[in-house]
């Protein structure tokens, strides 16, 4: 199936609805995965509200934990990720390559967010670039690459409904 949905949303209830609940579903999925299934494996355990307490810490704000989980949820998983498909990547997308099944575009999507966070945000908060490609880097990569993949799933269906 093809994304037919226009390159930009309008910025009202029904996109702000959209983003919310594709967020949340996705920021389940990712904390899921890198939180309980990931560590019941063997693999790291994902601590994303930790890098957004370093993050914060480093402009010198609040940086407890209720300040570092609403960071990682509200702010990057609810409205900051979803904004960045919905208003940059995917029309960007839909331009240069044109429209295609949608699977393909938010697994590439998701492998940007982890070049964003693990590469960008972790050298902008003063921890290792990439962590060190420790064990945490690649776990993470699976995270944010099933984070684009649950996301824009989710907005499917809800378009489709």
């Amino acid at each position: 199936m093809t994304d037919t949905s226009p390159a930009r949303p309008g910025l009202n209830a029904q996109t702000l609805g959209l983003m919310f609940i594709s967020g949340f579903v996705a920021t389940c999925a990712f904390d899921l995965w890198g939180q309980l299934i990931s560590p019941g494996l063997g693999f790291a355990n994902l601590s994303p509200h930790g890098l957004a307490k370093s993050l914060l810490g480093t402009f010198g704000l609040p940086n407890g934990d209720f300040a570092g989980y609403f960071v990682h949820f509200y702010l990057v998983g609810l409205i900051g990720y979803p904004i960045g498909w919905l208003f940059i990547f995917k029309p960007i997308w839909s331009r240069v390559v044109g429209d295609m099944h949608w699977f393909v575009p938010s697994a590439i999507y998701g492998f940007g967010l982890w070049v964003f966070a693990i590469g960008g945000i972790t050298a902008i908060a003063g921890l290792p670039f990439f962590l060190n490609f420790t064990g945490i880097t690649w776990v993470a990569l699976v995270g944010h690459v099933l984070y684009g993949i649950v996301m824009v799933a989710v907005m499917q269906m809800l378009r489709r409904t």
